[in-house]
């Protein structure tokens, strides 16, 4: 007899459940938008004058748990903008297949080289496809949209302090010039 009240009870929620509304959307005709925090693939950054940032520190590659990014340092040489001698980087491999979008290797970078942006990678049919070279690190910069953060942003999260270290310092305020009225021995509060 028990088996029969259970059944009459499964049947009961799955007839509920059966004309209720969908709770998932189908992808292709439904686009669902995405969070500020979302984050899919990396890129390269250059600065305002168009030379590359990344100096090849090697920062990213010690810092990373997966072990998927690969910096080849070049020689020091002059910055063709400010004419003093900097570290360049030779190349660059970042391997998408293995990467747990930790975002370490964003949070270290001295310079704010890379970046992570929020548009995801195309499908890759052959794993060579999940290896993002430095050239298409680069070419990410130009065409997909950036993250909301930055190597320099994600740590004065998570240390204020050393955001308003490195923050430009306020000039003091001047000294008040006294008025007329204060040079001729008059008070406004009063005298004892």
């Amino acid at each position: 007899m028990g088996y029969v009240l259970d059944s009459l009870r499964s049947m009961g929620v799955t007839m509920r459940n059966l004309f209720r509304a969908p709770t998932t959307v189908e992808f292709p005709k439904v686009k669902r938008p995405r969070s500020d925090r979302y984050r899919a693939s990396f890129a390269l950054l250059h600065d305002e004058h168009g030379e590359e940032l990344c100096i090849g520190c090697l920062a990213c590659e010690r810092i990373c748990p997966s072990a998927i990014i690969t910096v080849v340092q070049a020689p020091k040489r002059e910055s063709a903008v400010t004419g003093k001698k900097r570290g360049w980087c030779a190349d660059l491999t970042l391997d998408l297949n293995a990467c747990i979008y930790c975002e370490l290797c964003v949070q270290v970078c001295p310079t704010d080289a890379i970046i992570m942006v929020r548009t995801p990678e195309q499908p890759a049919f052959e794993r060579e496809g999940l290896f993002l070279s430095m050239a298409k690190l680069y070419e990410n910069e130009k065409l997909l949209e950036p993250s909301w953060g930055t190597g320099t942003k994600l740590l004065e999260m998570q240390d204020p302090k050393r955001g308003a270290e490195e923050a430009p310092k306020k000039p003091a305020p001047a000294a008040v010039q006294p008025t007329p009225a204060d040079a001729s021995g008059s008070t406004s509060e009063g005298s004892a």
